[in-house]
């Protein structure tokens, strides 16, 4: 895929949202990455087979706790608005026809094709999280072998906004609806780890939803990976004061 498109759809959608015309008074954080390490599309170790190889996450919400040795690395510090999010998303395999039989077999059994949502965590004790705002789902079967940066699509409840509030302390986690190859493992295992939304059966693929898909609600945190990376990325915009101009005309910034 053309990075350059991507790019260049990100900045419009910035725009829709009033972000680029309020950019002298707003300030752009990048959760989830740093400088050194990017989000990248995950493959396969090497000499490992298809069979074997482990970069697809299933029906979990994902919350990724160390990248590179910063710990919490998609944790909001200061108030404002997630509007745009990179993800990083493996080919799978080169050839179009082993392609298809693997992607109808993933479709078939996790319940359809690869589907995301981005979800806003409030962290509480004992690795709970409770879900606090949520994207509109994407579907990213078309990505598949890029980095993806796209413009937030926000559920009907969020059109006065410039995208999903956040507050300082919250977290942002990656909701895979269904599949999606998006974990790079076999990495230095003190400096990569995230945590699945389930308490059991953690070696395995989870056999039923246990993605976080409703607002309010809570979830323990008790599948640890350590060596590994969920490839994804959140923008964040921090404004002072907050835009004029936000979807749906006109509106006064959220209270606090």
């Amino acid at each position: 895929m053309d990075m350059k498109r991507f790019s260049l759809a990100l900045a419009a959608g910035l725009s829709a949202f009033g972000v680029i015309a309020g950019v002298a008074s707003a300030q752009i954080l990048e959760l989830g990455q740093t400088a050194s390490t990017p989000v990248a599309t995950p493959a396969c170790p090497a000499n490992t087979s298809l069979a074997n190889c482990r970069i697809v996450l299933t029906r979990t919400t994902a919350v990724q706790t160390e990248t590179n040795g910063v710990v919490n690395p998609t944790r909001v510090t200061k108030d404002g608005f997630i509007v745009a999010f990179t993800v990083g998303l493996s080919k799978l395999v080169s050839d179009p026809k082993t392609e298809l039989g693997l992607l109808k077999g993933l479709d078939a059994k996790y319940g359809g094709p690869p589907q995301l949502v981005l979800s806003v965590l409030k962290p509480g004790p004992k690795n709970k999280y409770t879900v606090v705002a949520q994207s509109a789902t994407f579907h990213v079967l078309p990505f598949l072998g890029s980095v993806l940066q796209e413009p937030l699509s926000l559920p009907p409840t969020f059109t006065s906004m410039t995208g999903l509030p956040v507050k300082k302390g919250e977290v942002v986690g990656l909701t895979v609806l269904t599949w999606a190859p998006v974990l790079t493992y076999n990495l230095t295992p003190n400096k990569y780890s995230y945590r699945q939304s389930r308490k059991a059966n953690c070696l395995n693929a989870a056999a039923t939803q246990t993605g976080q898909t409703t607002l309010n609600s809570s979830q323990q945190y008790l599948c640890d990976y350590t060596g590994t990376r969920v490839q994804y990325s959140v923008t964040e915009v921090v404004n002072q004061p907050y835009p004029k101009t936000y979807v749906g005309g006109p509106t006064a910034p959220p209270k606090k």
